[in-house]
């Protein structure tokens, strides 16, 4: 679990320095750690989060080349990364 919890806390904050905002990263950060699997934790969170004050939003400063490649190397689906970015728009 610790790789786990380091690998999808980096993920949090490469997010971050590529112009994402999260709302209650804190409780992200302790789901994901908390999960078995935590890109699928990520992917649910991402759809199904406002609902307990989670979201992701752009701010003025994000890189969408610096996301796509994010994704890519932390291994999420193209899939993934397009139902975030269409998170990111709502």
């Amino acid at each position: 679990m610790f790789v786990n919890q380091t690998e999808s806390t980096l993920f949090i904050q490469s997010l971050k320095k590529a112009g994402v905002a999260i709302n209650n990263e804190r409780e992200v950060i302790e789901r994901l750690a908390e999960a078995r699997e935590w890109h699928y934790a990520f992917s649910t969170l991402v759809k199904q989060g406002r609902r307990i004050g989670i979201w992701f939003a752009a701010t003025a400063n994000i890189r969408s080349s610096l996301l796509k490649s994010l994704f890519a190397r932390f291994r999420f689906s193209s899939n993934d990364e397009a139902l975030f970015e269409a998170s990111l728009q709502a």
